[in-house]
């Protein structure tokens, strides 16, 4: 278990970066910038899924982490098709 005041700062971390992620998301210029955004939104969902399991005790949470990672590798991959698919047409 971890100090109440070092989760609430990790959380806090966490959410910042969430939320620029979330403007990198939306603003982002390009398709594979916006993706990277994502990506990147996943994993700090997998730390935040991390962290309440440190908090909580309960290693349910620590399931819901690997399936968002496995979610965000296969979309990842997912992508990388297409956008190769999208250049080889061009």
């Amino acid at each position: 278990m971890i100090p109440d005041f070092l989760s609430v700062y990790l959380l806090i971390g966490l959410m910042f970066g969430l939320l620029l992620t979330g403007i990198r998301l939306v603003i982002g210029p390009g398709l594979a910038d916006r993706f990277v955004a994502l990506d990147m939104m996943t994993v700090l969902a997998i730390g935040i899924t991390a962290l309440t399991t440190l908090v909580t005790g309960r290693r349910e949470f620590l399931d819901i982490g690997l399936g968002l990672a496995v979610t965000g590798f296969v979309a990842t991959v997912a992508l990388a098709v297409f956008l190769e698919r999208k250049e080889t047409d061009e």
